[in-house]
């Protein structure tokens, strides 16, 4: 297909360029190991370094607070897995955290469930957000963790993260912050927003696959989650992905130095979507809170129309986009994040996740408008439930 619409850039976006260039040598002629004394494999090691010195200079922490692993979901996994080792020690086996949190975190919270230790998941209400007072008053004297993501990866909801960081300092409560979906989208303040931890994605922000970083507050010690050689600081083995690392702080580099003159125009197509898609589509509302969501993001159900059906055809017109979370793209049940903002089932089914980026033009925005009512409408047109709502008939 020589044309088509890429709007599913919360599953993975496109590599920049200039990332892959500044990668390049080192999946090349710098292939040395960055563990070796020699100045071959010390070459890799100065990049290394030079890439956690990024990082730090756009996240607002320290270089010895950057931990590289092989992406989000491992940063997820060790932030939660290894406070709740480290501190069930001391008799504090208690996690908060949400019921609309990315696999990766709820995943890893229900196996240390089985293991002896209590969750509370907070509700998010109908516009998707959790409440601080509700994080406070769930705050407990054996509470280890709370683990809340900076923004939804299906709604785009973005949290009041810098407040309940400060409830979480206030009771003694360590903090760590999903925010694979947010860095390089938002302006992202680790020092200044009162995480403990934070999980972050290079493949989100134009970066390459399959590298990620955790960063850790310093002064925090807890066991490694993979064990083997003396990599990071003796916190995680494995020889390090060197062009990986590299490109992640390139992109970020980039991202961040062109959010402010991005967004304005992002928001600016965002609500020309929104607003464009709910005035021609009768029976079709956007999930999540219309202001505090990610600039790119949009989420809108649609009555009386199966989700994957209307991806399929979206297809067959060169647009890409999303029901949900890619990581849940082969599952045929509703997603639990529209279910817990308190859309029925029927509804949840329905739902389309468009998530643009700087890419994104003003004719794209246009062909979008275009082209997904009419296919609501064909899809509606031989839907039995669709018949129901017309009829005003119960349906659920």
């Amino acid at each position: 297909m020589d044309r088509f619409i890429y709007a599913d850039n919360a599953a993975t976006t496109r590599i920049y360029p200039e990332v892959l260039e500044k990668m390049m040598p080192f999946l090349t002629e710098q292939y040395g190991n960055p563990s070796s004394l020699y100045s071959f494999g010390q070459n890799a090691r100065q990049a290394i370094d030079e890439a956690r010195d990024t990082v730090a200079e756009c996240m607002n922490c320290r270089f010895d607070e950057v931990f590289f692993t092989s992406g989000g979901s491992e940063a997820d996994n060790w932030a939660i897995r290894m406070t709740a080792e480290a501190l069930a020690k001391k008799g504090k086996k208690h996690i908060v955290s949400s019921v609309f949190e990315h696999h990766a975190v709820l995943h890893t919270l229900k196996a240390l469930e089985k293991q002896g230790f209590e969750i509370t998941l907070l509700p998010v209400y109908e516009n998707g957000l959790v409440r601080v007072e509700d994080v406070r008053n769930a705050i407990r004297p054996d509470t280890s963790l709370v683990t809340i993501m900076f923004a939804n990866n299906e709604i785009g909801t973005i949290q009041p993260i810098p407040e309940i960081g400060a409830v979480c300092r206030e009771k003694g409560v360590l903090f760590h912050t999903d925010a694979v979906q947010a860095v390089g989208h938002i302006p992202v303040d680790f020092a200044g927003m009162n995480i403990d931890m934070l999980s972050m994605s290079a493949h989100k922000f134009h970066g390459p696959k399959g590298v990620g970083a955790l960063l850790i507050r310093r002064g925090l010690r807890f066991p490694s989650l993979i064990e083997g050689g003396a990599q990071e600081k003796g916190r995680r083995a494995g020889t390090e992905n060197t062009a990986g690392i590299v490109g992640l702080a390139h992109a970020l580099k980039m991202t961040c130095s062109e959010m402010e003159k991005i967004t304005p125009s992002l928001i600016e197509r965002r609500d020309r979507l929104i607003n464009g898609l709910l005035e021609r589509v009768e029976r079709s509302r956007l999930n999540g809170d219309p202001v505090k969501r990610l600039p790119g993001n949009l989420n809108i159900s649609f009555e009386g129309v199966e989700g994957e059906s209307l991806l399929l055809l979206l297809d067959d017109k060169g647009i890409c986009a999303s029901s949900g979370s890619a990581c849940t793209s082969g599952s045929l049940d509703p997603s639990h994040v529209l279910l817990s903002i308190g859309l029925p089932h029927a509804i949840a089914h329905g739902s389309l996740r468009l998530t643009i980026s700087g890419d994104t033009t003003d004719e794209d925005v246009d062909t979008l408008l275009e082209v997904i009512p009419p296919i609501i409408n064909r899809l509606r047109s031989f839907s039995p439930v669709w018949e129901k709502i017309t009829k005003g008939e119960h349906y659920e």
